[in-house]
C-alpha cells in the first residue's frame, strides 16, 4: 500500500459514493489507474465493503454505552451467539485484560438501556459487568 492507496481510502472513508472519476479528478491520476488501484484494495481485502456512516443528528437521540464483560471460558461461545440476537449490542470485541470482551450498546433511553443491561448480566457464564456511559464524542477517526 503507498501513499496514492491511502489517499484513496481518505477520500472514500469522507465519502463512500465518491465516483473512479471524482476521485481521479481529485488526486490527479488517469481514471483507469484510480479504477484499477480500487479494484485491487477491493480483490486484496482492504475495502472490505461500502457502508453508511451515522451522523450525529441520529446518534444525538441514543444513549451509548461501553460494557466490559467477564465470562466463564467455557460459554464463551453461547455467550457470543446469545448476545448477537440482542439488536442494541452494535459492536463486541474480545480483549485482553481484567476482562473478556467489550460490547458497545445503544438504546433509546436510560430506561431501555438499563433493560438491556439486566437481560446482558442475566446470560448465562456472565461473571460480571462494568458499563461507562458515552457522554460526548470528542474525536470519531473510524473509518
Amino acid at each position: 500500500m503507498d501513499d496514492l492507496d491511502r489517499d484513496i481510502l481518505r477520500l472514500l472513508a469522507g465519502d463512500a459514493r465518491m465516483s473512479v472519476a471524482v476521485i481521479a479528478r481529485r488526486l490527479k491520476v488517469a481514471r483507469s489507474t484510480a479504477q484499477a488501484r480500487l479494484e485491487r484494495l477491493e480483490s486484496s481485502g482492504v475495502i472490505a465493503g461500502y457502508t453508511l456512516r451515522l451522523g450525529e443528528a441520529l446518534r444525538a437521540g441514543r444513549i451509548r454505552a461501553s460494557v466490559l464483560l467477564s465470562v466463564d471460558p467455557r460459554s464463551q461461545p453461547a455467550i457470543l451467539a446469545r448476545l448477537k440476537a440482542v439488536a442494541e449490542v452494535e459492536r463486541i470485541h474480545t480483549i485482553s485484560g481484567r476482562v473478556d470482551l467489550l460490547l458497545e450498546v445503544g438504546a433509546p433511553t436510560t430506561t431501555a438501556l438499563d433493560a438491556i443491561l439486566d437481560r446482558i448480566g442475566e446470560i448465562e457464564g456472565v461473571r460480571s459487568s462494568e458499563s461507562l456511559i458515552h457522554l460526548s464524542t470528542k474525536l470519531d477517526r473510524t473509518l
